[in-house]
């Protein structure tokens, strides 16, 4: 994968080399391999390279052989041999090997129709000299990013947002909303960012901007209504889908390695990777000094199997500390959780042994109903079918064993599931996190919540669901939710994509190969989840290939420590200087005191209450994402005006 950024201006005034360099620069981590750039009076690309497929001959920007139609790309085109084969028997002419180059052929062939053909990830940017227009495009799920703003006409886009405000032309301002959604999600939803203005092109859509003017259209819409019965070869289509899926994302030039958890997802994946690849299978793993996060034992079971060369990364105390303000400003949104930090330093060891290609166990738990928001959604629905009942509420306790004995609190703990929502309520599946999140908007400062208005992300996010949603079986719903408030804009993003690019490695998801994702939304949803036992189907597939252990392994969470992390042992600086009273008065967003009350709390160790956990991190990553994005030292250290600079007309430059 790589970084791409630009610029397209209503009026032919130019875009100079200066503004695109300074976007660049912005995203180099993305594509430490090469740099390219092209600029004339209305249009400027930049493009920053991770060489994985044709690496002599994969330069960005990238024209068909007139030259007009030209492409600045992030991510991969799995299956681009075959569309390659296609478009030559057409009569096109290719210059490369790479993958980059289907797409400007592709485009010339089929136009915005080339989408529904792809089978990747990918993030775009495309100049159509013919029609004088930019057409951008991000993959069916969101797997990577594509932000854009638009100002006076002009539109501004980029892989990250610290590259559309190291422009010079773009406003450094906080959304209240997109915070709001922050505190309600985990992360805003697309389009909307925590930055006023700035927004996210949507998971499955495009966009073309002509003369000023910016249109956008869904390509690809998720689906979930799923038959009533299991077809008959069901197993062996998995088979094949788990095959061709993973077969096709170890395309690559260079060694593809696989993250290892331990669970069965990851493992599977490395399983039909070490098959797949011509070297010995490079394995990489978190591993944890807390006995009750850490899963070396079913990491060294697979690798060991699977014979690879497995690496381990350990965090021990104040490595998540140590490292937590570069995880934000690579993240650049407020995190409640500290849980992309680990991944962070895993990428970083991964690079250091020479891989910059995984494959991930990501999507699993949406495709296949692994989480245990999906068995929570069951027993509220079984529950509530007996609201009187005194033994049913104490599935909560079986089904959150791996809680702290004091976070599960009896009746009050089990009634907060049930007190939620009704069934009738097309969220009823999420609002018992929604809500426990939405509690640290407790500790909003009195002039920030009165800004903030009365914007309800809940009602906002109702009336944005497709027409037949409740149509949909209810396991089906709750899916949807998962895969555009949590997978999309923080799974894949803050804590898949910008952890693994901050170091140059480019991390494939086989589970949202959209083949599989779809066979997988029509099963029946007891295919997917039996009772309390998640992803039932592709535990019986599984049986054989891993050991018992893995195979038969109930669901663990990825969790790191959060409250500890800061407070468990020397604290850093930063947390007492970025929560103190006056820091935070400064800021405007939390109230002092509140916040005095919680830190106070976490020195003492009495904060181990999930709510409290979520709130610490939230208010901490805050501060930190506001003194990194919109602080004065963010404005003193941010590039000039790109209208200062010299234009340059009709160049290009690749290195």
């Amino acid at each position: 994968m790589c970084g791409l950024a630009g610029v397209a201006r209503q009026r032919p005034r130019g875009v100079s080399a200066e503004l695109l360099e300074r976007m660049a620069a912005a995203i180099r981590h993305r594509g430490p391999d090469g740099f390219g750039l092209y600029a004339d009076d209305r249009i400027g690309l930049a493009h920053v390279r991770l060489s994985v497929i044709d690496v002599a001959g994969g330069a960005q920007p990238m024209t068909n052989e007139d030259g007009a139609v030209r492409v600045v790309y992030n991510g991969e085109i799995y299956n681009y041999l075959e569309l390659r084969h296609e478009l030559e028997v057409r009569g096109h002419v290719f210059r490369t090997r790479s993958d980059t180059e289907v797409l400007v052929h592709g485009y010339e062939q089929w136009g915005e129709g080339l989408l529904e053909r792809l089978n990747g990830q990918f993030a775009f940017a495309l100049h159509d000299r013919r029609t004088a227009s930019l057409f951008l495009a991000r993959d069916r799920f969101g797997i990577l990013p594509l932000y854009y703003t638009e100002r006076g006409g002009d539109l501004y886009f980029a892989s990250e947002i610290k590259a559309l405000l190291a422009s010079g032309e773009v406003e450094r301002a906080l959304d209240p909303e997109g915070l709001d959604e922050v505190f309600t999600f985990w992360a805003a939803r697309p389009p909307r960012t925590p930055f006023r203005g700035i927004r996210a092109l949507e998971p499955g859509c495009w966009a073309r901007w002509r003369e000023g003017t910016l249109s956008i259209r869904r390509y690809y819409a998720l689906d979930y209504a799923g038959a009533a019965t299991e077809p008959p070869d069901a197993l062996q289509a998995l088979d094949d889908l788990l095959h061709s899926g993973v077969r096709l994302r170890m395309r690559a030039d260079v060694p593809v390695g696989g993250y290892l958890s331990g669970g069965l997802d990851s493992s599977i994946v490395c399983a039909l990777a070490a098959q797949a690849s011509p070297y010995d299978l490079r394995t990489f793993s978190v591993t944890f000094e807390d006995p009750q996060l850490d899963e070396s034992v079913f990491q060294q079971a697979v690798a060991g199997q699977l014979r690879s060369r497995h690496v381990v990364q350990r965090i021990g105390a104040g490595d998540i500390a140590r490292v937590f303000p570069e995880v934000v400003r690579h993240a650049e949104t407020p995190l409640l959780r500290t849980a992309p930090a680990p991944l962070y330093l895993l990428s970083r060891l991964t690079r250091e042994h020479g891989i910059k290609v995984v494959l991930t166990g990501e999507g699993s738990d949406e495709v296949f109903l692994g989480y245990d928001l999906f068995k929570e959604t069951l027993v509220r629905l079984f529950c509530l079918r007996q609201p009187d009942s005194q033994w049913r509420p104490r599935l909560f306790d079986r089904l959150y064993w791996y809680l702290a004995p004091q976070t599960r609190k009896g009746d009050f703990w089990r009634r907060f599931f049930l007190s939620a929502g009704s069934p009738d309520d097309p969220l009823f599946s999420h609002l018992p996190r929604f809500r426990l999140t939405a509690r640290i908007r407790d500790f909003y400062a009195d002039g920030f919540r009165a800004g903030a208005g009365d914007f309800d992300a809940l009602a906002e996010l109702r009336e944005a669901l497709p027409p037949g949603f409740m149509r949909w079986p209810s396991l089906g719903r709750a899916a949807y939710l998962e895969t555009v408030t949590l997978l999309s804009p923080y799974l894949l993003a803050a804590q898949g994509d910008r952890m693994a690019m901050a170091h140059g490695v480019e991390a494939r998801v086989p589970y949202l190969d959209h083949r599989l994702f779809e066979f997988a939304a029509a099963l029946p949803d007891r295919s997917k989840l039996r009772g309390l036992r998640e992803k039932a189907i592709l535990r019986r597939w599984a049986e054989g290939m891993l050991p018992p252990s893995i195979a038969r392994r109930p669901k663990q969470p990825y969790r790191a420590p959060d409250v500890p992390a800061f407070f468990a042992g020397a604290e850093p600086e930063y947390v007492a200087e970025l929560l103190d009273a006056a820091s935070l008065q400064r800021t405007g967003i939390f109230n002092p005191e509140a916040v005095a009350g919680l830190v106070r709390r976490c020195r003492a160790g009495l904060a181990t209450g999930v709510g409290e956990n979520q709130a610490l991190v939230a208010i901490l990553s805050t501060e930190l994402w506001h003194r990194e994005f919109l602080g004065a030292s963010a404005r003193e250290q941010a590039p000039a005006l790109a209208s200062a600079q010299q234009p340059v007309s009709g160049a290009s430059i690749a290195a």
